[in-house]
């Protein structure tokens, strides 16, 4: 058996080249950078976004503008925002030939929550800065519980869809009078140990900016307050004519629940807002929700028997008679 020696030549191996790419950046010359690349806008606010951008020496640029889409028009070019009647009166670019690109934006809607892209053509070439900056347009919420009771302590909160890439300073607003007071940079208005007073319409604002949030309702509940019993008719009562004793009461909800007591009694004498009183004594009544409850003063009501009544009549009678013969006398004197 034989065996043959053969002699290979090893040839070195490809060497590995990696390539490193940075977004709007190439090893030409040519790029376009973005700074801030996100940006949190408040609704009715001013942008700014800034950018810079280069091209190789020796070029001319004919067209400089910024778009929002990555889908060419009929000619095969991205559209210019500044030719976009939605844009036009809002975008001003700030920018010049080289570096600077910067453009404002202002009165900015939700709807203006895009993607933005650089785009500059030279004499030679052309140059998209993609990725782009990422505007994000938020309004404010004010978040709050729907009810609290009197005592409680209570955060409402201003909320936004993102976080404001400005720093912001949240004001407050109750029934549109601001809070000066209430001034607070964490975006939460605390309310500790919260009164009837303290409901209303609230909302929020960042300090500088326009934009108002809509009205939240703040409603404190509390127990019966003020409590107080009015008397109809409010004269002399005479046995026999209705005297209606009637409640009344500042709570939240509303009292729907009323018991009347007779002085130095323990036990109703009577429910409902209204009570009849057919004798005399001192009555008072108590208001009730699911809060608490509290217990008017008393009143006193008098009632006159019958022979008061006989009495008046008779009084008035007399009265009258008397008028009556000092009238005739007087006429008797002239014709006399």
């Amino acid at each position: 058996m034989y065996f043959m020696l053969m002699s290979v030549r090893m040839t070195p191996p490809l060497p590995l080249i990696f390539l490193l790419m940075i977004h709007g950046v190439s090893s030409a010359g040519w790029g376009v950078s973005y700074s801030p690349s996100h940006i949190c806008a408040l609704k009715d606010s001013t942008v700014i976004m800034s950018c810079s951008y280069t091209y190789p020496t020796g070029h001319q640029v004919m067209k400089a503008f910024w778009t929002n889409t990555l889908v060419k028009d009929d000619d095969g070019e991205y559209p210019d925002l500044s030719n976009d009647t939605e844009y036009s009166q809002r975008l001003q670019y700030l920018g010049d030939k080289q570096p600077n690109c910067t453009v404002r934006l202002s009165h900015v809607t939700l709807n203006d929550s895009h993607e933005y892209y650089f785009r500059f053509i030279t004499d030679e070439d052309k140059w998209l800065g993609k990725p782009g900056v990422t505007l994000n347009v938020t309004d404010l919420q004010v978040e709050s519980p729907e009810r609290v009771t009197e005592g409680d302590s209570v955060r409402l909160t201003c909320k936004s869809s993102c976080t404001l890439t400005d720093r912001a300073t949240f004001i407050w607003s109750r029934n549109s009078q601001p809070l000066t007071e209430r001034r607070d940079g964490n975006n939460e208005l605390l309310l500790q140990s919260v009164r009837r007073e303290d409901a209303g319409r609230y909302s929020c604002a960042v300090h500088g900016h326009t934009h108002t949030s809509p009205d939240v309702h703040l409603n404190v509940m509390y127990p019966p307050r003020s409590v107080s019993v009015s008397v109809s008719p409010s004269g002399v009562i005479v046995e026999g004519d209705s005297v209606t004793l009637s409640c009344s009461s500042d709570s939240n909800p509303p009292a729907l629940n009323f018991s009347w007591f007779k002085e130095n009694e323990t036990s109703a004498v009577g429910s409902g807002q209204s009570f009849s009183a057919l004798q005399s004594g001192r009555f008072y009544c108590q208001a009730h929700n699911q809060h608490g409850s509290q217990r008017s003063d008393a009143v006193t009501v008098t009632v006159h028997h019958g022979a008061g009544r006989n009495v008046i009549v008779i009084t008035a009678a007399s009265g009258g008679l008397f008028i009556i013969i000092f009238i005739i006398i007087i006429i008797t004197m002239f014709i006399m």
